[in-house]
């Protein structure tokens, strides 16, 4: 229902609202829709249609193949030779690739081998990689390879996704931020007009001096001239926002006077950033989206130092195809009648292929170490930042008290001040240390909030 409402304020700004009529955006709210329709989180899912591509391209290996072959040759008048060789192969998960062909040959100057019955020759056989290329080969390397490359890139996906999301949600902690700020300033703005028209008529009866307006003008001025500090701040905040906010026919959103932050985002940042669940004792990284990504590109280099060690091994090709005139008769193919050939092939110093091993050893050894450094890094990240989120609830108890304190001061002085004890001085005075106060509280707890947005980009965690 939230998101109806905020998209009715998006998108139909002709609408007639009230001048003080408001719509929150929650931090929930606004990171749906960036996850939705961010162009960035789009193309995030490229990641994943490019491995599915490359799979598809992988299981092309296994594809039966239709080849035709013919070749004529006539000079003269006289047909040298007319030659058609058309098989159909059938390529199999381990070194075996089945083979049916027909050849049909004729001609007068046609190689003695060649010659075959007038109405062609059928044959069926089958083709095996005795040595290398039969337990592992490139097409099935591939194929594994494909289907590994699948789940890594969803991992990659969710890393990039949540990379643009933490940024997201800086740039809304900003906002919130600036807005707060701009509030307190608004506040204390109104008190000094207060204040100051209050002196200034004390002042025309004669119960006050002159210079207390002057000192009752030079803090209203100093108020108005901090509050639009705060106001272009937020300005620029909330344009910064609107970066990171779309529609779905990718025209981009700008954010509106009457679209303010949540001010209770406190209360709501663990369960909305799905950090709340948050047990360092049993937290397995295992399952962490850049781990899972190595984990994927490790195994992957591991079937690339299988292939590369089976490359070692000599090459030997055997072929074995039965001939036949009446391929509709079964009993017709017989071990009587046969093509087969056997090939073998072996480098005397093999040093390609020992190179190439040597080079899939490394990037595994490599990988293994960025592995173990990545799985230090993220403990060490998560421990250092859950400590800091202890002190800035710490610090934050800390300001919420000097605040109560300093308003308590302030209440007290302003009441002296009406009784005639105080001086105008001395209530400025109060009240700017407690405008300090109150944005000191701000900074800290945007402080918190920011570290929050940082635990989530550790974590890489699914928001829904």
């Amino acid at each position: 229902m939230r998101l109806y409402i905020l998209n009715i304020f998006l998108l139909f700004n002709a609408f007639v609202f009230a001048q003080d009529s408001t719509s929150v955006i929650s931090l929930a709210e606004y990171l749906s829709y960036v996850k939705t329709y961010h162009p960035i989180v789009k193309q995030a899912n490229l990641i994943i249609n490019e491995s599915e591509a490359k799979l598809m391209k992988a299981r092309g290996a296994f594809d039966p193949k239709l080849e035709v072959d013919y070749d004529r040759k006539k000079f003269k008048n006289t047909e040298y030779y007319d030659k058609l060789n058309a098989s159909f192969k059938i390529p199999t998960w381990y070194g075996i690739e089945l083979k049916g062909n027909f050849e049909e040959n004729d001609g007068l100057y046609l190689n003695p081998e060649s010659s075959i019955p007038d109405d062609g020759l059928y044959s069926v056989g089958i083709s095996v990689a005795l040595a290398q290329g039969f337990l592992a080969n490139k097409r099935m390397t591939m194929l594994k390879q494909g289907k590994l490359f699948v789940k890594q890139a969803k991992a990659d996906r969710q890393l990039l996704v949540n990379s643009i999301l933490y940024e997201a949600t800086l740039t809304y902690f900003n906002w919130l931020k600036t807005y707060n700020d701009k509030r307190v300033y608004e506040s204390f703005l109104e008190n000094a007009q207060i204040r100051f028209n209050g002196i200034k008529k004390n002042y025309e009866v004669g119960e006050m001096a002159a210079i207390d307006t002057l000192e009752a003008r030079i803090a209203l001025n100093d108020r108005k001239l901090n509050l639009e500090k705060s106001r272009i701040k937020y300005v620029k905040s909330s344009l910064e926002l609107s970066n990171y906010l779309w529609l779905n026919d990718n025209t981009p959103i700008e954010i509106k006077d009457h679209i303010i932050p949540n001010t209770t985002t406190f209360e709501t940042i663990d369960e909305t950033l799905n950090t709340s669940a948050l047990n360092l004792e049993n937290l397995d990284l295992g399952n962490h989206p850049k781990m899972q990504s190595l984990e994927y590109k490790f195994e992957s280099l591991t079937l690339e130092k299988r292939l590369q060690s089976n490359n070692l091994l000599p090459k030997i090709d055997l072929q074995y195809n039965f001939l036949s005139q009446t391929p509709e008769v079964m009993q017709s193919f017989s071990t009587s009648a046969y093509k087969s050939g056997l090939n073998i092939s072996f480098p005397l110093f093999l040093r390609k292929e020992r190179a190439d091993l040597k080079l899939a050893k490394l990037k595994l050894l490599d990988t293994e170490f960025e592995m173990k450094s990545t799985r230090i890094t993220l403990k060490n990240k998560i421990d250092a930042i859950t400590q800091e989120l202890d002190s800035y609830i710490l610090q934050n108890n800390y300001t919420n008290t000097i605040v109560e304190d300093y308003n308590t001061m302030l209440d007290a002085e302003e009441r002296k001040f009406f009784l005639g004890e105080s001086s105008l001085f001395l209530v400025n005075s109060r009240e700017s240390k407690l405008i300090d106060a109150k944005l000191k509280a701000i900074e800290i707890e945007n402080s918190f909030f920011n570290t929050k947005a940082s635990l989530f980009n550790v974590l890489a965690p699914t928001v829904e």
